[in-house]
């Protein structure tokens, strides 16, 4: 979680009348003063107010909601003798492992002095584990990806029959991911929408999310952030006109510029993503590949050799991406253009992030330079264009790794009721 003082109004937390004990978790991360989607959204939402919210990650949504979630908690208890295991009381809901992960994180820092548990549930890690925390814990915040939740869901592990709050972020890319027709099976099983309150938070708004977020919200108060956030201000953005064989050479030199300490490397495809990671590794650069199919431990394991300096680079694809919170990301590095505009911006705010200056250097080849103008039309700006000079187009220390492509042989190839629930009042 990142709160930048230097880019917000005057709210303070102490100003918002929140318990003691979640405030003294607030101050000890370090937050006094709101951000923008912090300071318009938690007046309606620590007013029991549904609430649709579009700002980009690394706005602080993440602690607006848990702010509000936690709170609401502390101003509701139920003693635990009236609670039963696998019932939680809040739910929020991401669309990857990396994100879910992160938001249980900042949330156990949120509830370091309430008592509250957090559970995550997300698929590809520890499913005994996560079972026998939902069957034998009383579970006052769960967080969940779409897909470990249905499984869940299905063998009458978990219960959702007893939900104070629906938090939906990231709806957008669960839109684009896929897994609506999940989501739509959850939120079924969820207390009805006039008995609970619901928040969600998105990057972008099409009508198809838009049409979603008015059925899983009752007289939802709206909040835009993205005006100031749809293109990060602290981003120095240049897109280099190269041929497809000097990218790695340009990449490999700008790497090694003294100013480069932390960096992002995006690609379009898995196996652009297996290949650069070799291709970097073989000109001795610290680096680590993030994809889906890279393990989760490992995955955890790699993003904190990263934050702690031992890996300079992460080769990511866009989906791995979207996990990445990580201050101190000096550089993002697009070696090809998105196909989706919306993709580069979420791409270069991994960087420039709690008032810091970042960097984004996109390359623009034969085969990608046709995504420019949509990238330009959807920011409002006209990107500025550079040939690199001769220092970038320096010879590797080692010959780049020569691969064929060649055509793989064959043969490879419920419970009811709502007993005792103390239902917190929207305000008037």
């Amino acid at each position: 979680m990142t709160s930048d003082p230097k880019h917000t109004g005057d709210l303070r937390f102490s100003d918002l009348n929140l318990d003691k004990r979640l405030l003294d978790a607030i101050t000890a991360i370090g937050f006094e003063f709101c951000t923008p989607i912090q300071a318009e959204t938690l007046p309606w939402t620590l007013a029991c107010e549904d609430l649709i919210g579009q700002a980009q990650t690394g706005t602080g949504k993440t602690a607006a909601f848990l702010i509000t979630a936690i709170q609401s908690l502390l101003e509701t208890p139920i003693p635990e003798s009236d609670r039963c295991a696998s019932e939680p009381r809040v739910l929020a809901l991401a669309p990857t492992r990396e994100l879910a992960m992160q938001i249980a994180r900042d949330a156990e820092q949120l509830c370091q002095h309430t008592g509250h548990n957090v559970v995550t549930v997300v698929g590809g890690m520890h499913y005994d584990k996560q079972r026998d925390q939902l069957q034998n814990e009383i579970v006052d915040i769960l967080v969940a990806t779409p897909g470990r939740l249905i499984d869940f869901l299905g063998s009458q592990d978990v219960f959702l029959d007893q939900i104070d709050i629906l938090i939906l972020d990231e709806a957008d890319r669960m839109l684009d991911m896929g897994f609506i027709p999940d989501v739509k099976r959850i939120i079924r099983k969820c207390t009805p929408k006039d008995d609970r309150q619901t928040l969600l938070f998105s990057a972008t708004f099409n009508q198809d999310v838009l049409n979603l977020a008015s059925m899983w919200t009752s007289n939802a108060e709206f909040v835009e952030i993205e005006p100031e956030q749809k293109t990060a201000e602290r981003v120095e953005q240049t897109v280099y006109l190269v041929g497809d064989d000097e990218k790695l050479p340009v990449l490999v030199n700008f790497l090694r510029r003294p100013e480069v300490e932390k960096a992002l490397v995006f690609a379009n495809r898995r196996d652009q993503c297996r290949d650069l990671e070799e291709d970097l590794r073989n000109q001795g650069v610290k680096v680590a590949l993030m994809s889906g199919e890279i393990a989760q431990n490992k995955r955890l394991k790699t993003l904190d050799q990263f934050k702690k300096g031992s890996i300079q680079v992460l080769v990511a694809t866009d989906v791995a991406g979207r996990g990445i919170h990580v201050n101190g990301v000096t550089h993002v590095f697009n070696y090809n253009l998105p196909d989706n505009a919306e993709d580069y911006v979420h791409r270069i705010g991994r960087t420039g992030r709690a008032g810091k200056h970042g960097v984004s250097i996109s390359f623009a080849g034969e085969n990608d330079s046709f995504s420019l103008p949509a990238i330009e039309a959807y920011i409002s700006q006209k990107l500025k264009t550079a040939v690199p000079d001769e220092a970038l187009m320096a010879a590797m220390d080692n010959p780049p790794i020569t691969r064929k492509r060649g055509r793989r042989p064959q043969g490879q190839g419920g419970r009811g009721g709502q007993g005792g629930r103390n239902q917190r009042q929207r305000r008037n």
